[in-house]
């Protein structure tokens, strides 16, 4: 068997893992960390357990799509709850926003608000649906090597269906006049790592994740996806390494011949990339083997990074759901802040999570379990201080809108950003979602899955296709393993 070492146990590292070892792989997952999961993990303090990175479990048809390739179901590994309402949105003058789980009661929200709404509303989804239907069944599974992916005779009769070459923030604003109605739509985009301005109509898909298949929880927390992964890829024969960092990969000819880990060299026969594609690249690599300049890497558009606190709270709090967006100040200055003038907020929108109004098992009893997590632009300068200044300002906010104290119950806190990206990940200027998802970074045109230079190296991540978020980096994964098969089939014919 061609024995294959994975970078990284993320989502994407997990997928391929899983599915070259389905195919008769002999496939080992080095991680440097010592837990699977990557932005992922988890960790467990004062009888709280926090979810370190995602909270969001949107387009679950891609999760049951990837567990059902094995002959599985999610329903194997963890439980799903839809949370309604959805979410809550905090607007200004003190306005709330709950965002329902039913169409017709936000169809009525919508029409509350913006008389008319409710039927552009509706043209609005279905053609978001259709862009779902081709985009996350389709065109995300494609590996980007090849225009030729494109050349499609659905694809090509429906481009236009598609909105590719119209932003986002443009397309909205043709259906809704209430400021309100187009922030809280533009809202999705904010995952995919540019500004509403910048990113293409085609990820109005996101709307329809958002509003029409829902908001769920896995039971017990995000990393109950991570488990039931890792144990359908040790199912599968997969073998975890933790607390094993791989320090370089080392090229002979124009293959990569071994891997050093933590000081040792381990024989390989391919090498996959879930680990950042940068660091990959820019510091394993040996500088002749590398497929692009750090020139390149310095002129790409990066998605934030994001200033996150870690809350345990001796006591229950009243007014905030599961999932809480504060929209109470300045979008489109926070926008600018992040992706035209990168700089520290002056006003930041935030979004608070607390999973303890849903699942009694990450607080103690009587307690709440609260993630609060402002977007910020890549590579500031990260300093204590800066985030204590923050910590201040948002707790202040949430105190006030949600009319009670807050912070003299707080008995666990522990603040996370640029830094903790570098140092744990090693992050590309400390980002936390990877690249934008631009129209001049969109599909073929993100960094490969494959080095030209090397052809046993393949990369799969947030930084190459199809982009950032959960369910882009599972089928990331999926689709470099399919790659890898594929050649080596050619190569074995």
């Amino acid at each position: 068997m061609k024995k294959i070492a994975v970078i990284g146990s993320g989502f994407a590292g997990i997928s391929a893992a899983t599915t070259l070892a389905a195919e008769g792989f002999d496939v080992t997952v080095y991680e440097k960390n010592d837990s699977a999961g990557g932005r992922a993990r988890k960790f467990e303090s004062n009888g709280f357990l926090f979810d370190m990175g995602p909270s969001w479990y949107w387009m679950p048809n891609v999760f049951e799509k990837y567990f059902n390739r094995f002959g599985k179901s999610v329903s194997d590994y963890y439980q799903l709850e839809r949370l309604s309402p959805s979410y809550r949105v905090f607007l200004p003058q003190g306005e709330i926003w709950d965002i329902p789980s039913t169409l017709e009661e936000l169809y009525a929200l919508f029409e509350r608000e913006e008389k008319g709404s409710s039927d552009q509303l509706k043209i609005f989804l279905e053609e978001a649906a259709y862009k779902y239907k081709v985009g996350i069944e389709d065109l995300v599974y494609k590996p980007g090597l090849s225009l030729l992916e494109l050349i499609d005779p659905k694809l090509i009769k429906g481009v236009f269906k598609l909105h590719v070459f119209e932003s986002i923030s443009k397309y909205i604003q043709k259906h809704f006049k209430s400021p309100r109605l187009v922030q809280l739509l533009e809202f999705p985009v904010l995952f995919l790592g540019a500004a509403p301005s910048n990113t293409p109509a085609l990820y109005s898909l996101m709307n329809y994740a958002d509003m029409v298949l829902g908001t769920w929880y896995p039971k017990g927390g995000m990393y109950k996806i991570i488990e039931g992964m890792v144990k359908l890829a040790e199912e599968k024969g997969v073998k975890f390494k933790f607390d094993s960092n791989v320090q370089s990969l080392n090229v002979k000819g124009s293959n990569v011949e071994s891997i050093n880990v933590n000081g040792s060299l381990i024989a390989i026969d391919h090498v996959v990339a879930g680990a950042d594609y940068h660091h990959v690249e820019q510091h394993l690599l040996p500088k002749k083997f590398r497929r692009y300049s750090e020139n390149y890497w310095e002129t790409r558009k990066l998605s934030p990074s994001s200033l996150i606190f870690y809350l345990g709270i001796n006591k229950k709090l009243d007014n905030l759901l599961h999932h809480n967006l504060f929209f109470d100040e300045d979008f489109a200055l926070h926008t600018k802040e992040i992706y035209q003038n990168p700089s520290w907020p002056t006003n930041p929108l935030f979004y608070v999570c607390c999973p303890s109004k849903t699942d009694p098992t990450v607080a103690p009893h009587g307690h709440e379990n609260l993630f609060i997590l402002i977007p910020v632009a890549s590579d500031l300068k990260d300093e204590e201080h800066t985030r204590e200044k923050y910590f201040k300002l948002v707790i202040n906010r949430i105190e006030k809108l949600t009319g009670q104290s807050i912070t003299p119950h707080i008995i666990y806190k522990r603040s996370y950003a640029h830094r903790d990206f570098i140092e744990n990940y090693n992050s590309f200027k400390g980002n936390a979602y990877g690249l934008a998802n631009t129209i001049g970074q969109t599909a073929n045109l993100k960094p490969s899955i494959v080095n030209k230079k090397v052809s046993n190296l393949f990369y799969t991540g947030q930084l190459t296709v199809p982009g950032p978020g959960v369910p882009p980096s599972l089928i990331s994964g999926q689709v470099v393993a399919q790659e890898l098969i594929k050649r080596q089939r050619r190569k074995a014919s």
